[in-house]
């Protein structure tokens, strides 16, 4: 009798797990209750707090569980000879579980979007984790022949693990069915490079067409702080309090420009899309071939992202927002995305760039850019021009190029 109650509690255990990894994936840690994700099982909201006490706790638990479950993959994938093997075998498995959580087949992967919303003492125990995860697969760089020293290896695999968090957001744009193709895909750009070849770049970026007016500027500090906040501490760690003191401002300053919480979310993110539509507008009109316009318009954008005006919001603000205000932003930043196609298009018809899916190579920039605010959690101090060599140019050049961007 012990054993199957035992069993029967593991079970319902999952279940629960199961719809709160959907109920986090859609509205976010901060969007969610314990009432609502009872209620998706059918069960009372004390049938839930008898597990997990508080949101929180669950919300550590799921991500923990998709931590474990990336670990598997990870393992697996280092078990296989060469490099490019272990790229490849990675992201064939990594889809494919993708693709047995929409199925139903196995649970959903909870998005580590969210992972910056808890609180210690969860937080710190998914951290952890999280680490482990990442030196895990930090092995894939550290084979002797590609000669890549600690900081390389680690900015390689930020970028890696990075790309791979934003393909869970993206990858449902396609038919199940076509997941394995797409990782082909993906592994077919990473190892070759966006531009096929040395892309010898460095960043010379033109920071004044990105910025606001003058007229704006009041505004302008208000959501540049609200940004760097929200992208490091969540939506909760944004309060108003820590914006205003670290402006040296009052509250009432704050709200004579903003009136509220999620007026300052929607600007932070109408603000970094003007910083993106500006600088692809002076990519599109620009001389040169495809991957020169291309190049040029990602060292403004990762210069933008480390200079004082930087950085833009990332992906994971959407879930601040109340799901109306969400698919409105959402849309637009993946508009915002399929933009840089025209780059790849470009590119590949004049010759500068080699043959590749331009939709699944602008996801992956835009997945790059989006995530470049936090190499310096990886790397120490960050320059652009550090950015670029450490970062950028191995998605360009070959994430396996050797450390001047030489390809293999």
């Amino acid at each position: 009798m012990a054993a199957r109650e035992t069993k029967r509690s593991e079970k319902k255990r999952e279940i629960i797990l199961d719809a709160a990894t959907r109920h986090f994936n859609r509205a976010g840690v901060r969007g969610a209750t314990l009432t609502e994700i009872a209620a998706n099982v059918g069960l009372v909201t004390n049938s839930v707090t008898y597990y997990y006490r508080k949101k929180e706790d669950l919300a550590a638990a799921c991500l923990l569980r998709a931590v474990e479950v990336m670990r598997e993959t990870i393992a697996q994938a280092l078990e296989r000879p060469t490099s490019v093997e272990r790229l490849e075998e990675l992201l064939s498995n990594y889809v494919r579980r993708l693709a047995a959580g929409v199925t139903g087949e196995q649970p959903p992967l909870m998005s580590f979007n969210d992972i910056r919303a808890l609180d210690n003492p969860q937080a710190e125990t998914v951290f952890e984790a999280y680490n482990g995860m990442f030196r895990l697969l930090r092995e894939l760089f550290q084979m002797p022949e590609l000669g890549l020293d600690r900081i390389e290896q680690n900015a390689r695999t930020h970028l890696l693990l990075s790309l791979l968090h934003a393909t869970h957001d993206w990858i449902d744009r396609f038919e199940v069915g076509d997941y394995e193709r797409v990782a082909q895909r993906i592994g077919a750009i990473l190892i070759a490079g966006l531009g096929g070849r040395p892309a010898g770049w460095e960043p010379t970026p033109a920071l004044e067409t990105l910025l606001e007016s003058e007229d704006e500027a009041q505004r302008e500090a208000f959501l540049r702080v609200a940004t760097r906040l929200i992208n490091t501490q969540g939506y909760r760690g944004a309060s108003v309090e820590k914006i205003a003191a670290e402006l040296n401002v009052t509250k009432g300053s704050f709200y004579h420009h903003i009136d509220s919480k999620d007026e300052l979310i929607v600007g932070c993110f109408e603000r970094s899309f003007r910083v993106v539509r500006r600088a692809q507008d002076s990519g599109f009109a620009a001389d040169g071939n495809g991957l020169e316009r291309l190049t040029a318009v990602t060292a403004d954008l990762i210069a933008y992202q480390l200079s004082e005006h930087g950085p833009v919001l990332r992906i994971s603000a959407l879930n601040a927002l109340p799901e109306t205000l969400r698919e409105q932003m959402k849309i637009t930043m993946e508009r915002l995305a399929r933009r840089y196609e025209d780059f790849f298009v470009d590119g590949m018809a004049d010759g500068s760039m080699q043959v590749m899916h331009p939709g699944i190579a602008a996801q992956l920039l835009d997945g790059m850019i989006n995530a470049v605010i936090e190499l310096e959690w990886w790397t120490g101090g960050t320059s652009s021009s550090d950015a670029v060599r450490y970062y950028a140019t191995p998605l360009f050049s070959g994430i396996f190029s050797d450390p001047l961007g030489e390809p293999r």
